[in-house]
């Protein structure tokens, strides 16, 4: 069994639900309360309540320009087309206009994702008639290429902020597809990929710690190099998963989360051992902060993060390196969400004394 199928799919919701911090606007407790046996549902729950949500408030609807052969004018008249009509004997204006529709960008996305997920055999039929009844609202939007859609140009402002977490959850959702070549058809591949589960992990960790923690300043932070003569040219750049820091600023703890199917490597011995590659990484991040600190009393840690696998040898290791702690961990992902947040709470409380106080259910 990998390790991406022995992780609770709730506690992927709740991943999500820090990584995504506007998801616990939706009906965080109904959504607790559901037992979801794959991701397929999961999503298909977190849309559909998220659409439901949405169409309280109205789909968002913005001026799209259209050009259109008519008896009377509308807008401003097109003379090109115009003259062509005039050519061919038609008594129609080309005019162009703008006009208030739903069938924008956004709303293509959601019809697009619940499509995908209204096709989909492992979504439950409870989940498609909730799709199905809210896709009747949208019988004015039209569907699109998933693969078409350009992500990074897609702007919110005051009017569709809303729509925000959606489209976030939308293009999870399909950024975990694959293109059929017997049918043409769209299909959802897994999502519980490394790839976008390594992405997801250290989102989570770093939002986990801005909420739940807001005595330390949490971030994923640039590291400046420690150059001798400033020359940093081809130099790539050091950006952390989580930087955590004190109030006062001399603490400071930088944590690199992995998601591998293995912990640990082994070498041609077959022994095992922490992968070089990440300790040189977090090495590196430390030594080049603790000289950015500068020579006044401080403290910088490092920790590797790993996602616990069913290996036999699971990591809990710290070693005293040139005078810094840098720690070897695993966090175990399989376990009752309340089990995970103790695990990262008693992180913070070792390296920074932090004790998280408040009950949780």
């Amino acid at each position: 069994m990998t390790k991406d199928k022995s992780i609770f799919i709730k506690n992927v919701y709740y991943m999500l639900s820090y990584a995504f911090r506007a998801l616990q606007k939706l009906d965080d407790e109904k959504l607790a309360k559901e037992e979801f046996d794959n991701i397929h549902n999961l999503f298909a729950a977190i849309l559909a309540l998220g659409i439901g949500r949405q169409l309280k408030q109205g789909l968002y609807r913005e001026y799209l320009n259209r050009g259109e052969d008519l008896n009377v004018v509308r807008g401003k008249i097109c003379m090109p087309g115009t003259i062509r009509n005039l050519i061919s004997r038609k008594q129609r204006l080309t005019c162009e206009y703008d006009e208030l529709s739903e069938d924008n960008a956004l709303n293509q996305i959601l019809k697009t994702t619940a499509m995908l997920l209204l096709r989909h055999p492992d979504v439950d039929g409870r989940y498609k008639d909730d799709l199905k009844k809210e896709m009747l609202y949208f019988s004015n939007v039209r569907e699109i290429k998933p693969t078409s859609i350009k992500w990074q140009s897609l702007r919110f402002q005051r009017n569709n902020q809303s729509y925000q977490l959606l489209i976030s959850i939308c293009q999870l959702i399909i950024e975990g597809m694959l293109l059929t070549t017997d049918n043409g058809e769209y299909k959802l591949a897994s999502f519980l990929d490394d790839q976008r589960m390594s992405r997801l992990y250290e989102k989570f960790i770093l939002e986990y710690y801005v909420k739940e923690h807001p005595e330390l300043k949490a971030r994923s932070a640039k590291i400046p190099w420690a150059l001798d003569d400033g020359m940093r040219t081809l130099l790539p750049d050091m950006k952390s998963d989580v930087t955590l820091e004190n109030e006062v600023g001399d603490t400071v703890l930088i944590i690199d989360a992995k998601y591998y199917s293995r912990v640990l490597a082994e070498n041609q011995y077959h022994a095992r051992m922490v992968h070089s590659a990440n300790l040189y990484q977090i090495f590196t991040y430390v030594k080049n902060k603790d000289k950015q600190m500068g020579e006044g009393e401080h403290a910088v840690s490092g920790m590797l993060l790993y996602a616990r696998t069913d290996e036999y040898l699971q990591p809990n290791l710290s070693y005293q390196m040139s005078g810094n702690r840098i720690s070897v961990q695993v966090l175990d992902l399989n376990r009752e969400f309340s089990e995970i947040a103790e695990q990262l709470d008693k992180i913070s409380e070792d390296h920074f004394g932090c004790k998280y106080t408040l009950r949780r259910d």
